[in-house]
């Protein structure tokens, strides 16, 4: 088995990619990023996934795993939000192979980031169910069950009170509403609350940018699971997607 894939995350503004040592998860060179293409068409984003892959010598064994912001059914688009609407229903694996030759997986964006996080971050090692969540712009959840990813979870657009979850409790209504840290926090207590009780996960590691503040608000939240900042940030949704593409 190799122990090298090549990542890609690909995002409304910028699509990045990189070589990722699966031995060590972590990056094998630096990490590249392009301008997501206007529109960004499937075949105007493929053209640039192509030549981002380009940028590297690769062997011509290396997989590629796509992280993408948009739920994935056996690979095809199930609807888009972030990028143009042709996308929907589109088969993403099948597109990228097509420009790259390589085998190519592709997997939501949030769920990338938790296979990440459990293969390589604050999860490791970790058994059970593990809830990984994403808090941004949205709320991003991924679940692992003993090492086993449940895909398109979705967990930011569970009703709870009356709104979509993620409308009162992700990290943009913080400073949508200029919330204070306690505030935000309480927030965040009902929703948690709600999921552990849906799903009663073992371990949940919460990441997104706002993770790096987490000693402001984590500490406030009282649950009967173990609730942990993420460790991998940034490079979780390459790590987590390049991870997949080479079956780890």
């Amino acid at each position: 088995m190799s122990d090298l894939a090549f990542g890609i995350d690909i995002g409304g503004s910028g699509i990045k990619g990189a070589p990722v040592d699966l031995t060590a998860g972590d990056y094998a060179e630096k990490r590249t990023r392009i301008p997501t293409p206007q529109p960004s068409t499937p075949q105007a984003v493929a053209d640039v996934l192509a030549r981002l892959v380009d940028s590297y010598q690769l062997p011509d064994d290396v997989p590629i795993g796509v992280a993408f912001p948009a739920p994935l059914q056996h690979g095809v688009v199930r609807f888009m939000a972030n990028l143009d609407q042709s996308w929907t229903g589109v088969d993403l694996p099948a597109l990228v192979q097509r420009v790259t030759g390589r085998h190519v997986i592709a997997v939501n964006d949030a769920d990338a980031a938790g296979v990440g996080e459990v293969r390589y971050g604050a999860a490791r090692d970790a058994e059970g169910v593990v809830l990984v969540a994403t808090l941004g712009t949205g709320i991003g959840s991924a679940l692992m069950v003993d090492g086993v990813l449940v895909p398109n979870t979705e967990l930011g657009h569970l009703e709870i009170d009356g709104h979509d979850a993620e409308s009162r409790a992700a990290d943009s209504a913080r400073e949508r509403e200029n919330l204070s840290w306690d505030e935000w926090s309480e927030r965040l207590q009902r929703y948690f609350g709600v999921v552990e009780d849906l799903l009663s996960p073992d371990l949940i590691v919460v990441g997104g940018g706002v993770s790096k503040h987490h000693e402001k608000y984590l500490p406030n939240l009282h649950l009967r699971a173990p609730i942990i900042p993420a460790k991998l940030r940034n490079a979780a949704g390459i790590v987590g997607a390049a991870a997949l593409a080479a079956g780890r």
